[in-house]
């Protein structure tokens, strides 16, 4: 059995990578070879990019572009909750532990 960890690769390094062979014109096996990774996992990634060119996403309404603007920020909102949560965890933690 291999010790060796998953590598993950985040969204944009994806498209980044299948734009190298979509705007350069270069086979698939040379740009993989080149930067480091399988040549089925690249040709994946070429093939997804090319059908997210093909089909761009819906335009938003101005009702939508509103509702997505509330969300963020609420989103945004939350996420500073939950850090502020998090260290006063922390914090009563290390109290109590230190009783």
């Amino acid at each position: 059995m291999s010790s060796r960890k998953r590598r993950n690769y985040t969204p944009a390094y994806r498209r980044e990578a299948a734009r190298l062979v979509i705007d350069t014109g270069r086979p698939i096996a040379h740009v993989a070879r080149e930067i480091g990774i399988g040549e089925q996992l690249l040709g994946r990634w070429v093939a997804l990019e090319r059908a997210r060119a093909d089909n761009p996403p819906p335009a938003l309404d101005v009702d939508e572009r509103a509702e997505l603007e509330r969300l963020r920020v609420e989103v945004a909102e939350l996420r500073m909750d939950r850090e502020f949560l998090k260290k006063a965890t922390a914090f009563f933690v290390t109290e109590h532990q230190t009783r």
